[in-house]
């Protein structure tokens, strides 16, 4: 008797340690998933912190002050509402001077009393501020403004910042869904046999062939989706829209940047790092729209939304 009471005391032991150590696994587990999830929300948070960061720099969206098209030949600007390109009033000469188009070839002509500086330097007189074969445009720079020259298609035009804007003054701050780390998906990118190329619009009604490295694919709810992508340096680029434009995100849709896949073929992509375009802070952008093809049939309540600051 005193035998079996032994071995039942001792499997009793046995079975008490055994849910013990189950449950002390178990507390681990849960502790270890609720930091990588901590960590995570936490990555996102500071992401967010940059990107409303760089929203607010001299030459950030938020600062951006006009877009004027250039005409073949020269086009006249300052502040005086006679001239062809009109730069914000106080900010800048009446009679600042000219922008020469020709071919492809931008000039400035600055005034005498304009004060105007390329790439730091002052302009005596003239100065090529923008040609194909630069790298980059030349920066022209007056008080609180700067200003460029871009190309969209066969459009030549100067892009201004302010860092004095309207925008920058106003400027409260981004609304976005909370971080929800099941929004970051796994993902394959699904490459064509040949080189592809996808049309894009932007808001000006330009249309121009991209080139494609494939299509993402990835699964919400076991429904597989797929959104063709652009390559940007080191990541991808993506255009989409689902079904939260328009009431709770922009109307005209948001970009995603995401990684490239690894040596085994995965990627991930996270809807908590999807933004607004830049379209919905100033008119003065000329975004690019979400193609057909990138038009979701489910919403994403994920990453930035279009608050009342937009």
């Amino acid at each position: 008797m005193k035998k079996y009471l032994i071995a039942a005391t001792l499997a009793s032991f046995i079975l008490s340690s055994c849910s013990q150590t189950q449950t002390e696994t178990e507390t681990q587990s849960i502790t270890a998933a609720l930091e990588a999830d901590s960590a995570y929300v936490a990555g996102i948070d500071a992401w967010h912190a940059t990107r409303v960061e760089n929203l607010q720099k001299e030459d950030g969206w938020l600062a951006l002050a006009g877009l004027y098209w250039l005409e073949p030949g020269s086009n006249s600007f300052g502040s005086a509402e006679s001239n062809k390109i009109v730069f914000p009033k106080t900010k800048i000469a009446a009679q600042a001077g000219s922008f020469i188009l020709d071919g492809e070839v931008v000039k400035l002509q600055a005034g005498k009393t304009a004060d105007i500086t390329v790439n730091g330097e002052p302009v005596q007189q003239e100065a090529v501020v923008y040609t194909a074969a630069m790298e980059q445009p030349a920066v022209m720079r007056h008080g609180s403004l700067k200003w460029v020259v871009i190309k969209r298609g066969d459009k030549y035009g100067v892009r201004l910042w302010d860092a004095e804007s309207e925008g920058l003054r106003t400027f409260e701050g981004l609304e976005r869904y909370p971080v929800q780390p099941e929004w970051r998906l796994e993902a394959r990118l699904e490459q064509p046999p040949l080189p592809k190329q996808i049309a894009i619009t932007n808001v000006l009604g330009q249309t121009s062939q991209e080139p494609s490295p494939g299509a993402v694919v990835f699964t919400i709810n076991g429904q597989e989706y797929r959104l063709d992508a652009l390559e940007e340096g080191e990541e991808l680029f993506i255009i989409f829209a689902d079904k939260t434009n328009g009431t709770g995100t922009y109307g005209a849709g948001r970009y995603i940047y995401m990684p490239k896949p690894d040596a085994s073929g995965k990627t991930y992509i996270d809807f908590n790092k999807a933004y607004t375009p830049p379209c919905a802070f100033t008119g003065y952008a000329t975004c690019p729209l979400p193609p057909k093809q990138n038009i979701l049939p489910i919403a994403v309540p994920a990453g930035e939304k279009s608050g009342e600051s937009l």
